[in-house]
């Protein structure tokens, strides 16, 4: 039995979120659907992060087992059978069969896209926000946020994690020619995360919390405390860290 790690980039605006939800159109049921029908046999993927409804992916992985071998030209195959939302960017087998897509992960990485001035383009594709805020105060809350590493107050109820532990590696604002974007790296994120450091800290470049306030949010540990508001569709999840040599890309004789 082989694991493959199959790299994917979808449009999350198609899909009621990344996870299976019975027979709700979700990424993973695309993704199982597609392989079950390219191999001929029942298979299951389990993927590396669960984006929320409306978030976006310009990289993220699952993983899948299978006795086949697979078609020289499996990417081709899988796109031909995946919906038109959803694009198989590579495969690779894994070293190890028993790597995990989702908890071997080193790191992954998100960014957060805004835009001020109405764009019938960007709609569904970035948060747009006509509103006057202070980068520098962004900047600021960004550096802060590589101070701590107990994050419970940006983590949505009904969480199955058991820590809120997270460390941060990467985590700043950057203009992007008429975009306000927001990078964060970590280890790990909880539910609701990104969304919610994006939301609480434009709470701050509006004047509405102060600096202090900020870093009362993050010490209370109350996720009431912060807010959640910004749409998902102004979220990418766009890169995940595996250990080094740890998979093996399978090049598609399509290319």
């Amino acid at each position: 039995m082989a694991r493959y790690f199959l790299e994917v980039m979808y449009d999350g605006t198609a899909f009621h979120g990344s996870q299976l939800q019975g027979d709700l159109p979700t990424v993973q049921l695309a993704i199982n659907n597609a392989l079950s029908t390219l191999l001929r046999e029942p298979v299951i993927s389990f993927g590396a992060s669960r984006t929320d409804e409306g978030v976006h992916a310009l990289s993220s992985f699952y993983h899948f087992d299978t006795e086949q071998e697979l078609h020289p030209a499996f990417l081709y195959k899988m796109n031909a059978i995946l919906p038109e939302k959803i694009s198989a960017k590579a495969i690779y087998l894994a070293e190890n069969t028993e790597l995990n897509a989702r908890f071997d992960a080193i790191s992954r990485q998100y960014r957060y896209r805004i835009y001020a001035s109405k764009n019938p383009f960007l709609l569904e594709k970035a948060l747009y926000y006509p509103f006057t805020i202070d980068i520098d105060k962004l900047r600021q809350t960004a550096s802060i946020l590589k101070e701590y590493t107990d994050f419970e107050s940006f983590s949505k109820r009904n969480t199955q994690s058991k820590t809120f532990k997270c460390t941060i590696m990467q985590s700043y604002w950057q203009m992007v020619g008429e975009e306000l974007q927001y990078i964060v790296e970590a280890n790990r994120f909880l539910r609701g995360m990104v969304r919610g450091l994006v939301a609480t800290q434009l709470q701050v470049a509006r004047s509405r919390t102060t600096i202090d306030e900020f870093k009362a949010i993050i010490e209370a540990r109350d996720c009431t405390k912060a807010d959640f508001s910004v749409a998902g569709h102004g979220l990418y999840l766009e890169k995940i860290t595996y250990p080094e040599n740890s998979l093996i890309e399978l090049k598609d004789s399509s290319r």
